[in-house]
């Protein structure tokens, strides 16, 4: 457990670790003054940018249901995100990898509300190319570095929206009735084709469900498959 986090929610204010990722990242869920949270944290130095996260869900709040912020924390040993507790539970639960046909309707169908509920005008954030390509370059990781050399060239632009920026399972929260309850990690939320979402959200199906539901999740966005664009935004999606 990060003494950061100990150190904000005290010894008896975490629950369970809900969340470890490959960056580092460690999130727990707990209790702050009385309030269930989800408290997550960055190490030093790591690719994780808890403070973009912070700007980008005070603007989609203001037309998703998306964590509200209660702290942020920064200091030398890395970041600190709490964040009031939604309804629902991740769509990689046990109970919903049992029945993925409606988990992945549920992803494609949300998805799709997601790129017509933010408004592209007045969104302060990119995600595009050039800006994921760039970060990449500079955080210096040295497969990632290989894999931008070999890079397919960049399709035409399509239909840009605001992307969520991590479209994978994990990160919609789904409610009993199979509806899409929540979004979580929006810190990559910007501007971009919307096959950069679409692409990484059907391949997560494969990681999370197994083979044989991306047409599915293509029907319940509402898209035929584009294969240029799937293969393009995959590659990035490694190398960035």
């Amino acid at each position: 457990m990060p003494p950061a986090l100990r150190d904000l929610l005290g010894a008896d204010g975490i629950d369970d670790v809900v969340w470890v990722n490959e960056a580092g990242g460690v999130t727990v869920r707990g209790d702050l003054g009385g309030e269930s949270v989800f408290a997550k944290w960055a190490p030093a130095g790591s690719e994780l940018d808890l403070g973009a996260e912070v700007e980008r869900l005070a603007w989609a709040g203001g037309y998703l249901t998306v964590p509200t912020v209660v702290d942020f924390v920064s200091d030398d040993r890395g970041d600190v995100l709490v964040t009031r507790a939604l309804g629902g539970e991740n769509a990689v639960t046990e109970r919903w990898r049992a029945d993925p046909e409606r988990a992945v309707r549920a992803l494609g169908e949300g998805l799709r509300t997601l790129h017509d509920t933010l408004p592209l005008d007045g969104c302060p954030f990119s995600w595009s190319i050039d800006a994921r390509i760039t970060r990449s370059r500079a955080d210096g990781i040295p497969e990632r570095l290989e894999l931008l050399e070999v890079l397919p060239p960049a399709p035409e632009p399509g239909r840009l929206v605001v992307c969520h920026g991590d479209a994978c399972a994990p990160n919609t929260l789904l409610g009993d009735d199979g509806s899409v309850t929540g979004y979580v990690d929006l810190g990559r939320l910007g501007v971009a084709d919307r096959w950069g979402d679409i692409a990484i959200g059907a391949w997560s199906t494969e990681w999370n469900y197994g083979a044989g539901y991306t047409d599915l999740y293509y029907e319940a966005y509402g898209v035929e498959p584009d294969e240029e664009r799937i293969v393009f935004y995959r590659a990035l999606w490694d190398a960035t």
